[in-house]
């Protein structure tokens, strides 16, 4: 039976995602401590979530304006740690919970990435996923020794021979290759560990690969690309791929068909491919006190707070713009930040040279996105209803405080999607694998992704 896959939107930072969320009365201060996120993680576990996901940036938002002042000022994501090590963290206070997090294709190694990806999903016994990003702005150039962020599809180039590493590392040991013998003295069969001696375009990476297989083979692959290049990479190579929520349960079944229909037309199963939309729920007891506590989100919002993400996102500096000017066709056409997000305002809006109060308005910026407020009856039903329409196959839970939005979500809406047979009981599995319905990798299963799009 076809049932909800969830997964927690976290944030290794002072705030979530929503940025005005550490200005609520309730959020937690300790954004910085080992308890903050194991009690997370002890939450999401206890909601049975198939995942916690660690979103990530390698800089603050300082586009805005060129200088980072505001960003500390209004707490606009200024801490930012590790989310790897934060990962194993939470990983060490859970025992069922998958473990994700954020690596760029454009910053870092294969091989680098490959080690550390498959050593975090061996230390939680196969719990570990990598979501697969190009990175989006100057500001994380600048930080990582290049001079400008690089141009948009050229990254995909680079992504996609990233991939062909780094899975060609993964599989360069065979399952039985250790036997670990003392009395012979055999620890490992040498024909049963490869080099990959891969020579392409953008990378060479020889080997041998110095991580052995996983319980799960090697660790999930999540992508988010929304603009067309990055649909077409999400349809190649991700197992759980992130969306955004759409506005309509017609907009969101046309966008899933779609892409469903690029994965198959890939030779993949799209049936083993997962599409979780980003969802902000706030729910309480009662459909009210959930209105109230909307309100007090609203309050908190500041315009800056739009503004910064807008141009760490977009990769252009809203500040260079009056509130009212409209974006030139050149400036629009040469955005080499995430281009989904210059067109999904222009959709919304239906202008074709929106101003930055339209990209305020229109692209949710720093708040909620068609937030479910209501009571846990209410809330169930506006995810049902993008469920059972084929929509998507789960949501990625994002929070407008932390940790209330996720205990609000275990203790209210998760009992009402079990009572309604839409969510699992428990965990199927010890993997993150086995819960989200996925095969177990066999050598050489990924190379029939790489068919032309």
């Amino acid at each position: 039976m076809r049932q909800i896959v969830m997964v927690g939107f976290l944030q290794a930072q002072n705030c979530t995602n929503l940025v005005s969320s550490w200005r609520h009365p309730a959020s937690r201060t300790d954004s910085y401590s080992p308890e903050y996120y194991r009690h997370i993680g002890r939450v999401l576990e206890a909601g049975k979530f198939h995942m916690g996901f660690f979103d990530d940036r390698l800089a603050m938002p300082d586009r805005f304006g060129s200088d980072h002042a505001h960003t500390v000022r209004y707490g606009i994501r200024c801490v930012k740690m590790d989310p790897i090590a934060v990962l194993m963290t939470m990983g060490m206070a859970t025992e069922r919970l998958g473990l994700g997090a954020t690596c760029s294709t454009t910053y870092f190694e294969p091989f680098h990435v490959a080690r550390q990806f498959q050593t975090v999903d061996l230390m939680t016994n196969g719990r570990a996923a990598w979501n697969v990003v190009t990175s989006m702005n100057d500001g994380e150039a600048l930080n990582m020794e290049h001079a400008a962020h690089g141009e948009h599809d050229r990254r995909y180039d680079r992504a996609d021979e990233f991939m062909e590493v780094v899975l060609g590392h993964w599989e360069t040991w065979e399952d039985d290759a250790i036997v670990c013998d003392k009395e012979s003295g055999l620890y490992a069969h040498p024909d049963k560990v490869h080099r990959l001696d891969h020579e392409g375009e953008f990378f060479r990476s020889r080997g041998p690969f110095t991580v052995p297989r996983s319980p799960q083979g090697h660790p999930v692959v999540i992508q988010a690309g929304q603009s067309a290049w990055g649909q077409a990479f999400a349809a190649r190579w991700g197992e759980v791929v992130f969306v955004g929520t759409p506005h309509t349960l017609e907009a969101g079944q046309r966008a899933y068909k779609a892409f469903k229909d690029d994965v198959a037309a890939l030779g993949r199963d799209p049936d083993l491919v997962t599409l979780t939309p980003s969802v902000y729920t706030v729910v309480a007891n009662t459909k009210t006190e959930a209105e109230d506590k909307m309100a007090l989100n609203d309050k908190l919002f500041e315009e800056v707070d739009a503004l910064s993400l807008l141009s760490e996102a977009m990769n252009f500096d809203f500040a260079s713009k009056n509130l009212d000017e409209p974006f030139t066709d050149e400036e629009l056409d040469n955005i080499s930040g995430t281009q989904s997000m210059r067109d999904r305002v222009q959709e919304a809006s239906g202008i074709r040279n929106p101003t930055v109060r339209d990209f305020i308005k229109y692209s949710s910026r720093a708040r909620p996105r068609n937030p479910l407020v209501g009571g846990p009856k209410e809330v169930a039903d506006g995810l049902e209803a993008l469920f059972r329409g084929r929509a998507c196959d789960g949501f990625v839970l994002a929070a407008d405080h932390v940790p209330g939005t996720y205990e609000d979500f275990v203790r209210l809406v998760v009992p009402e999607l079990q009572r309604r047979g839409l969510y699992h009981q428990d965990y199927k599995g010890a993997t993150l694998r086995e819960n989200l319905g996925l095969p177990y990798p066999q050598r050489g299963d990924w190379k029939c992704s790489t068919a032309p799009s």
